[in-house]
């Protein structure tokens, strides 16, 4: 799985044992070339830390991580030389004394930067370089800001199902993909590549907190929800005013993925906001003035539990999912009573002893099995049922502890919302052995596949290939490669199974392409219904994989062991894809210009328009239908979310999250 998603070699980890060897912890740091530094960092540290060292998907934000930022020089330099064992990370005793001691003073400068940047305007549009209104969090002093005045700001806030249920996404976006589908569409075409290029930032709010921002902001009647880490706000949505903050101390004891204290967003219900929190409670808020209602624990029994999603709203319940999938818990789907907080019904992925597929999880190795489900899934009310993603098996690298296919990891889910009975699976990875997790969005289209109209799901793999099922019983339809450089299977058979090549990682180390971050990840996509163009960023790369079996024990990864970069490795490299659902081909793949490394999604719109954030620390629109480049904002760091859409009064809005910053965009 991965949500801090992994170049783990990179990862700095809170949790992990750090080796003192003999160093020379006395070098004087001052002596260190920062500019050295900076390029040794841009190199080696920047893909999984941010090149401004604010975190990405596959690491933390080590320049703003109060545990990083305390530890001595010597400490972070002994980190640098030895690696972080268990986790993954590897020594860089090549880089010498002196290069290590220049890679730590250049982490202090950015450490210093991001601690005397406090409030800056996260972004400024790149046609015009007139400031944004600019507004803070940081007046916020208490959890429920203004009570009163909020209240009456939110007071005809009363989200119903049918609300949720909205055919075209125009107004409101009202939750974390938009609508059921997943389609991140738009339906909104005031924005067009006539006049993309008059866009201008209409306001920034600043957040404060733990973590990278990976929201997408809900939009409710001119009302934005916003998270980080386990804070919610509510925002004027015009002017990006305050309007209540419910704050939460983030948990202390994670690790791994829930120790980045990340949280992508909330669920909406009457005049309710749900969100998750890092140690996987769920909340129920008053979305009129911030209370909090009830905190139920929905993951108990393994202290490696945490959750880093938005939950998802079906009817009367709030269905949630955890994340962990690389440190032996069980996953599941649960949902909830929307008024009550009571359970209603759990769905494990990993069988209990007895239970079909419990032939992989011999002993109690099914209680450690992973396959979590760390992003919300998607809803089609005609079926009633809903389509969830599940993470890799653990341990993650070492198979021989899981004979079989390790059912029900690194598949689709289709789930009954009212009992939580699974109808039908699909597995994308059986037996996977390089963490090519599922829970990519599975994204809803109704179209016509071969000349007849089908309910279809589409959904890009981290595996590097694009699938098309029927969303109704479940059948393989086509699968499309979409990576060159794929050696971990040979293809796909004619019922949906990869075909394997045989790669086994081992102690030596096996190299398998696509890496271990996968051929895409968690970022969102977009299916735009006018073009029957499906877009998705996709990456390049390569990993060396090693495995050896080694104990469950909780309070830690469970890897077995880790994968690394191949010393001869080119870059990773990055894409913009447009598939065509009526060729079954791409109608356009465009490479991502910049070294960002941004981990940002992907949206669409009726104004013929796709919408992403760039490898340059931009928020950048293309046209949907060519991919050529329309217009772009710089910000004040690579995105790390995935963009959306409302409208107010008929103006059409954009909002991004970068940085500490969530970014309001419109026409003058």
């Amino acid at each position: 799985m991965v949500t801090l998603e992994p170049m783990r070699w990179l990862r700095l980890s809170g949790t992990a044992g750090l080796a003192v060897l003999g160093f020379a912890g006395s070098l004087a740091l001052a002596q260190a070339s920062a500019d050295a530094g900076a390029r040794q960092y841009a190199s080696m540290c920047a893909v999984c830390h941010g090149s401004d060292g604010s975190g990405s998907a596959r690491g933390p934000a080590i320049a703003t991580q109060p545990g990083t930022i305390a530890k001595p020089d010597a400490e972070l330099m002994r980190i640098v030389r030895d690696g972080v064992p268990g986790k993954g990370m590897p020594g860089m005793k090549q880089l010498g004394d002196t290069g290590i001691a220049a890679v730590v003073a250049y982490l202090r400068t950015l450490q210093g930067a991001n601690g005397a940047s406090g409030g800056q305007p996260a972004t400024e549009s790149v046609t015009d370089n007139e400031k944004p209104e600019k507004q803070t969090s940081k007046a916020v002093t208490n959890t429920n800001a203004a009570n009163g005045k909020a209240a009456t700001e939110v007071a005809g806030f009363d989200v119903q199902q049918s609300d949720l249920d909205q055919k075209e996404v125009r107004g409101n976006w009202v939750s974390y993909n938009g609508d059921y589908s997943g389609r991140r569409y738009s339906a909104i075409d005031e924005v067009t590549p006539a006049n993309v290029g008059r866009l201008k930032a209409k306001w920034t709010f600043h957040t404060t907190g733990a973590g990278v921002l990976e929201v997408t902001p809900v939009v409710v009647s001119g009302v934005m929800f916003i998270t980080r880490s386990n804070d919610a706000w509510a925002l004027d949505a015009r002017t990006g005013k305050l309007l209540w903050h419910h704050a939460r101390a983030v948990s202390d004891g994670l690790i791994d993925d829930a120790s980045g204290h990340i949280n992508r967003g909330v669920a909406v219900l009457g005049s309710r906001v749900y969100m998750e929190t890092d140690n996987a409670h769920l909340l129920c808020l008053d979305a009129r003035t911030g209370e909090q209602l009830w905190d139920v624990a929905y993951a108990t029994g393994n202290k490696n539990y945490g959750a880093t999603s938005a939950p998802l709203i079906v009817k009367d319940k709030v269905l949630v999912g955890t994340s962990g999938g690389d440190d032996g818990v069980r996953g599941f789907v649960a949902a909830y009573d929307a008024q009550t907080g009571k359970e209603a019904w759990r769905f494990w992925t990993i069988p209990a002893p007895g239970e079909t597929g419990s032939e992989s999880w011999p002993g109690d190795a099914y209680l450690h099995g992973c396959g979590t489900t760390w992003l919300p899934g998607t809803y089609d009310a005609e079926l009633n049922t809903i389509y969830w993603g599940t993470s890799n098996p653990c341990p993650d690298y070492d198979g021989s502890v899981r004979p079989g296919d390790d059912l029900y990891t690194s598949s689709l889910l289709a789930l009954d919302p009212d009992t939580g009975k699974l109808k039908w699976y699909f597995q994308f990875n059986p037996h996977d052995t390089y963490d090519y997790d599922s829970v990519q969005t599975p994204v809803l289209v109704d179209a016509n596949f071969k000349g007849q109209p089908r309910k279809l799901v589409v959904t890009a793999n981290r595996n590097g290939f694009l699938y098309i099922l029927d969303r109704t019983t479940g059948e393989y339809l086509t699968s499309k490669q979409f990576v060159p450089r794929l050696n971990w299977a040979k293809g796909i058979d004619e019922k949906g199974r990869p075909i394997s090549a045989g790669l086994i990682p081992d102690q030596k180390g096996v190299l398998v392409c696509p890496g271990v971050s996968g051929a895409t990840n968690w970022f969102s996509p977009s299916y735009d219904p006018a073009t029957n163009m499906f877009y998705f960023r996709s990456l390049e790369e390569c990993s060396v994989f090693v495995a050896k079996t080694e104990p469950f024990v909780e309070g830690e990864g469970y890897y077995s062991t880790g994968a690394r970069r191949p010393a001869a490795d080119s870059p990773e490299t990055d894409y913009l894809n447009a598939f065509d659902l009526g060729t079954l081909d791409f109608a356009w793949r465009n490479r991502m210009a910049g070294d960002g490394h941004a981990w940002a999604g992907v949206m669409s719109t009726a104004g013929g328009l796709v919408a992403f954030g760039n490898d340059a620390e931009g928020f950048e629109i293309d046209d949907a239908r060519t991919g050529k480049k329309l217009w772009e904002a710089r910000l004040s760091a690579a995105m790390h979310a995935s963009p959306m859409a409302y409208g107010i009064a008929g103006r059409q809005y954009f909002a991004v999250a970068a940085g500490d910053d969530v970014t309001a965009f419109g026409l003058p």
